[in-house]
């Protein structure tokens, strides 16, 4: 089995990430678990330095 790249672990983190927020744009009650997911993903992105705020403005 081969090992993932940095860069492509940065593009799954990415990834996830995205598909996250989309989620949370089209929540229309309040989800605790999705709040939580969403937390780690960021505190995964930032520990390599990967600003989220852009991401959010575009989704959210």
């Amino acid at each position: 089995m081969e090992e993932m790249t940095e860069q492509e672990v940065k593009q799954n983190l990415i990834d996830n990430y995205i598909n996250l927020l989309r989620i949370k744009a089209a929540e229309t009650g309040t989800n605790k678990e999705l709040d939580i997911q969403l937390e780690v993903a960021k505190i995964k992105l930032t520990s390599y330095s990967i600003d989220t705020a852009g991401i959010e403005k575009m989704i959210l």
